[in-house]
């Protein structure tokens, strides 16, 4: 692996503000928070390091760990999150039933989860380095009404699914089904879990309609920055037990997630860059 210093050189400086003058969030790309104290910066590239110290010696860390990329690596990714010119992001189009959804042809991922889970402002803070893709994030539960794509390039497309349980869109079931179950260019799902208060009934049933469809998935742990260690350990522990005994398509690892701190926003990036194809990472990792 190489030195940060010599990374750094790999790539141009990131400017504060993008074309439009909105200004990029100080935290929104690696190479800012390599400035950071060492402890600081590793909590933020690798939240679960904060947790581990409180684990039991018993526990196996492996599964938190399948997905472990180097600096390197997260630095290409990012380059992805970037607009250019030759590679424009963009929100493209929203739909309600799938004969709606855009015949696009690359790889694509879609984020899911229960009502005022974090969804939008997870997917805000993966475009933060791209300020003028306007990504609505509101306190009301049940905002996402539709099915929101996001192009990222020729690379791949993002989609913000509905958030179901209180609040959810009536027709959530007829909207987001079809596109589980037939979107053929769907490469992961991602399934947000409140990392402050665990799974709920509505996330069991949501990972047996994922289970259901047969198409990998992943499970990402948002909120982390709302609740102390202990309680964020808990959850993430009994979430684990569930996916490792009774669910067989779900990544082993869960994914740490501050979208207010950046906390393992990086790490997100690379495996979306990585599990869409559009990255070779230099370190092995599982997918």
């Amino acid at each position: 692996m190489l030195p940060v210093r010599q990374l750094l050189r790999l790539r141009p400086g990131v400017a504060v503000s993008c074309a439009t003058g909105q200004r990029i969030h100080k935290l929104a790309s690696v190479q800012k928070v390599t400035s950071l104290p060492p402890k600081k910066l590793r909590s933020l590239l690798y939240p679960f390091g904060e947790l581990e110290a409180y684990l039991d010696r018993s526990v196996d860390r492996t599964q938190f760990q399948l997905f472990d990329p180097s600096l390197e690596d997260m630095i290409e990714a990012e380059k992805l999150f970037h607009s250019s010119p030759s590679h424009k992001i963009d929100y493209y189009i929203s739909a309600e039933r799938m004969e709606h959804a855009p015949d696009l042809k690359q790889p694509e991922v879609c984020f899911i989860g229960r009502s005022n889970v974090g969804k939008s402002s997870l997917i805000k803070a993966l475009f933060s380095l791209t300020p003028e893709v306007e990504v609505r994030v509101s306190k009301t539960p049940g905002h996402t009404k539709k099915m929101n794509f996001f192009r990222v390039g020729k690379a791949f497309t993002i989609v913000d699914m509905p958030g179901y349980g209180h609040k959810a869109p009536r027709d959530f079931v007829d909207m987001v089904e079809p596109y589980l179950y037939t979107r053929k260019n769907l490469v992961r799902t991602f399934l947000l879990v409140d990392g402050s208060v665990g799974l709920q009934k509505a996330d069991l049933i949501a990972l047996e309609m994922c289970e259901e469809t047969g198409c990998p998935y992943v499970m990402v742990v948002t909120k982390i920055d709302k609740c102390g260690s202990g309680t964020l350990l808990t959850n993430l522990l009994n979430l684990q037990d569930v996916v490792k005994t009774e669910m067989t398509s779900c990544f082993p690892q869960p994914f740490l997630i501050s979208s207010l701190q950046f906390g393992g926003i990086y790490l997100l990036r690379c495996f979306i860059a990585h599990v869409t194809g559009s990255i070779r990472l230099k370190e092995t990792s599982q997918s």
